[in-house]
């Protein structure tokens, strides 16, 4: 039912972490009570467990992000040397040519994702200090 054996002890919430585990099964298997009733909070609660490493990865990238607001992007930046930046992405990047991190992050169709490998290729370019 698990889709591969628990080799440790775990708790309701780890169970529920699992892709094929819900509420309902988890409840089945225990001869107590359940203890929520309501539907939609049954569901809530479900979706907090199951994407809480998600959630937190994202908050910690807009965490990030926000330390790098006012990292400056030198005039000479050039975006078609940066690999894995989309095509239309460099486009907008070499139209609007921002000062800032922050800046780019504000430039419609430009994504975290996008932000971070202009990160990582400033650092590599020695552009960026450690510390940053």
């Amino acid at each position: 039912m698990l889709g591969s054996p628990l080799v440790r002890e775990a708790s309701g919430e780890d169970l529920l972490r699992r892709p094929e585990m819900t509420y309902d099964i988890l409840t089945s298997l225990t001869p107590y009570k359940p203890a929520m009733e309501d539907r939609e909070a049954v569901e809530q609660v479900e979706i907090a467990i199951k994407y809480q490493g998600y959630i937190e990865h994202q908050q910690e990238e807009i965490e990030k992000q926000k330390r790098h607001e006012n990292t400056a992007i030198p005039a000479n930046f050039d975006y078609s040397k940066v690999s894995g930046l989309s095509n239309e992405v460099r486009a907008k990047l070499e139209q609007h040519r921002p000062v800032s991190i922050g800046q780019a992050s504000r430039i419609s169709g430009i994504t975290p994702a996008a932000i971070s490998i202009i990160l990582v290729n400033l650092k590599k370019q020695g552009m960026l200090k450690r510390g940053e």
